[in-house]
């Protein structure tokens, strides 16, 4: 048997980690790795994680399973997060899920099992495991055009366009915010342009929100998907914990699915069903501390002022790399970095720019050119920027 295997490509994050590692140069630089890190290079514990951790540990009194949804504690928990109290509870059903990548798992296997011919859109260009795994699904795909390589933005105009095609019962994949790989956002008129189009044409959307808080702030990254939300009788949303609680490790995530209220049973049968099959019972550590955390006062303030702190670091590197480029180079044409939000700008180079930036100054970043902003320091920004302008971005 499995000598009819075949090698499957190698991803290209972990090659490039894994190069970023063999490379001995003292002074190499990772902006490849997609996880938040400090100053430092460390990315820490948050200190209400600690604390919950701490409490859980004097507290917990078994390891027997959760439910096959997760805790309800955990997924009212979520829901209140991601919808701020704008969705009535009989229209919200929802599972725990292993990280966000299962939440969007579990969303595209939602899909296959209620509309198999469905189209699934997506972004040109998105994260690679949306397009991985709906391929490995066997899904029907189509991308719609979303970044301008001029102006580093979004081409709303050409997103537009290509979404005047969608019919009804396809399915719209969204980034919630700080989109990946370009950090280039939706206006909140856009995400109601894109309501309006979601509604008269019956499609589904689909929204993987990977990095509420880190953008604009936790409601106002949240502000387009509750839009769409208060708009539209289905909506599926994949919510990922990992960013905002820095609990990358203890995968925790969640499915949301919104519907009307006399399908919300089957709607949420459904999506524990779908648990069942995949993994059964999802992991249930990471989302104890959650919910530990957002349902006390006292952790919950200290968390969203450390997340605040986090996301104003980032903003800070950005204005400074963005100065330090107009600075060097005498021109406003990298004004773009300072408007994306996120962890993720996408510079625009050519893959042979990105290739010299690795050989001759140990700058490691994705071949498309996206950056992680959060792997700078004050130290480095100044040599990033010399160094992009020396290989002619």
């Amino acid at each position: 048997m499995f000598g009819n295997l075949k090698a499957q490509p190698a991803d290209k994050i972990l090659q490039l980690i894994g190069q970023f590692r063999a490379d001995p140069r003292s002074d190499k630089i990772d902006l490849g790795v997609g996880v938040y890190k400090d100053a430092t290079g460390l990315t820490p514990v948050m200190r209400a994680v600690k604390a919950a951790e701490r409490r859980l540990w004097e507290t917990e009194t078994t390891k027997t399973y959760t439910g096959l949804a997760g805790e309800p504690e955990f997924n009212a928990a979520i829901a209140a997060l991601v919808l701020g109290g704008t969705i009535t509870p009989d229209r919200v059903s929802s599972v725990a899920t292993p990280g966000g990548t299962g939440a969007c798992r579990q969303a595209f296997e939602l899909i296959r099992l209620a509309s198999p011919h469905a189209t699934v859109w997506v972004s040109d260009p998105t994260w690679p495991n949306h397009l991985s795994i709906l391929n490995y699904l066997g899904m029907n795909v189509r991308t719609y055009r979303y970044f301008d390589a001029e102006t580093r933005g979004v081409d709303f105009a050409a997103m537009m366009a290509d979404l005047s095609l969608i019919r009804s019962g396809d399915v719209v994949l969204l980034h919630g915010c700080c989109h990946n790989p370009t950090g280039a956002n939706l206006t909140l008129p856009e995400w109601q342009a894109v309501a309006d189009l979601l509604e008269r044409t019956g499609a589904v959307p689909l929204i993987d929100l990977a990095y509420q808080g880190f953008g604009d702030g936790l409601e106002a990254d949240a502000a387009g998907l509750r839009l769409i939300a208060g708009r539209l009788p289905e909506v599926l949303i994949a919510a990922s914990c990992s960013k905002n609680f820095g609990i990358y490790r203890e995968r925790t995530g969640a499915l949301i699915g919104l519907s009307e209220p006399a399908r919300r049973e089957v709607t949420q049968g459904t999506l524990a069903f779908l648990n069942r099959q995949n993994f059964s019972f999802p992991p249930d550590h990471g989302a104890r501390l959650v919910t530990m955390i957002l349902n006390d006062d006292a952790l919950r303030a200290d968390w969203q002022a450390e997340l605040e702190e986090v996301r104003q670091g980032m903003l800070s590197l950005r204005e400074h790399l963005a100065r330090e480029l107009r600075d060097l180079s005498g021109s406003d044409r990298f004004g773009f970095i300072a408007q994306h939000r996120g962890m993720f700008s996408r510079l625009g180079a050519s893959a042979e720019q990105v290739e010299r930036l690795k050989a001759e100054h140990g700058i490691y970043m994705v071949g498309d050119s996206r950056m992680n902003i959060a792997g700078l320091n004050a130290t480095t920004v100044p040599i990033l920027a010399r160094a992009i302008l020396a290989v002619g971005i």
